[in-house]
């Protein structure tokens, strides 16, 4: 293992969370693993927290997880969404906020890849869509690590991305000895996120490593590639990868599917726009406010 690599793995077993969780989510914690908990009490519980009432709202309403109407209760939410799925959106809540005000583009790539996965998830009918929606929405989350704890070598990554032209993948195994993928997958372990998104996380550029939510993974392996294609936000890279074999086979689309998937995407992309726009205002008043 090399020097970088492991002062990157060291330095990841020393972050709780890269946010400062709120006391709240302990406490979430504990009810949700309670198998008499109710939708009602866990959503009690998050109404005492208005900053994180609104978050919770604001993701469960805008247009990665397309539901035709308003969501306007956390309870309602947590009926549709599910229990795992709202608490990892709160563990998970300020590294949207970290995304929104530091990288922009990575930030729409993920709400991009994350409607991508829910379209996808929603076609070949798989249980539990909203999660794999969720592991959408996070399978970057490696690279917001390097990018906030290691500055440094998140710049070497991309200058050596625009000198020789290659994947951020490449270059981050080229100068970190390590992935986004795996440091994804060793953070949301760390912060006990739900199975089902782990595989994801760690393996959406290497499909044909996931064991047991390979359909999850192969979903977002080819969500990811989607929303390169179509140009929204941005990877750390301008290049579209290869579509995975094995996600090819795992998935079973025919060009028919693809026809139809697309447009309502782009539909999907379009309303995401006018999310994040939303969102920057929000910042930016925030922002100004307090200077």
């Amino acid at each position: 293992m090399n020097d970088t690599k492991r002062k990157i793995k060291k330095r990841l077993r020393s972050l709780q969370s890269l946010p400062t969780l709120p006391p709240i989510v302990g406490k979430l914690t504990k009810l949700i693993g309670d198998e008499n908990a109710t939708a009602n009490q866990v959503a009690a519980l998050i109404e005492k927290d208005q900053v994180l009432t609104s978050k919770v709202l604001k993701m469960v309403n805008s247009a990665f997880y397309g539901f035709p109407r308003r969501i306007s209760t956390v309870s309602n939410a947590i009926v549709l969404l599910g229990f795992n799925v709202i608490r990892t959106l709160i563990i998970t809540a300020s590294i949207f906020e970290t995304m929104q005000s530091n990288d922009l583009s990575l930030w729409e790539h993920s709400l991009g890849v994350a409607a991508a996965s829910d379209i996808l998830a929603r076609k070949l009918e798989l249980q539990n869509p909203e999660e794999v929606t969720t592991a959408g929405l996070l399978h970057d989350l490696g690279k917001v690590v390097i990018r906030t704890e290691f500055p440094d070598l998140y710049r070497k990554v991309i200058d050596l991305v625009r000198q020789k032209k290659i994947y951020f993948l490449e270059a981050e195994k080229e100068i970190l000895g390590i992935d986004h993928g795996e440091i994804g997958r060793l953070l949301a372990n760390q912060w006990n996120l739900p199975e089902r998104l782990l595989e994801p996380i760690a393996y959406h550029h290497e499909v044909h490593k996931a064991r047991k939510f390979k359909k999850e993974t192969a979903i977002v392996h080819f969500a990811d590639i989607m929303t390169r294609a179509e140009g929204y936000g941005s990877g750390g890279d301008p290049w579209v990868p290869p579509l995975h074999e094995k996600a090819w086979k795992l998935l079973k689309l025919t060009e028919e599917d693809l026809k139809e998937m697309i447009p309502i995407f782009e539909d999907r992309l379009l309303e995401l726009r006018f999310f994040t726009l939303e969102m920057q205002d929000e910042n930016y008043g925030k922002n100004s406010h307090s200077s």
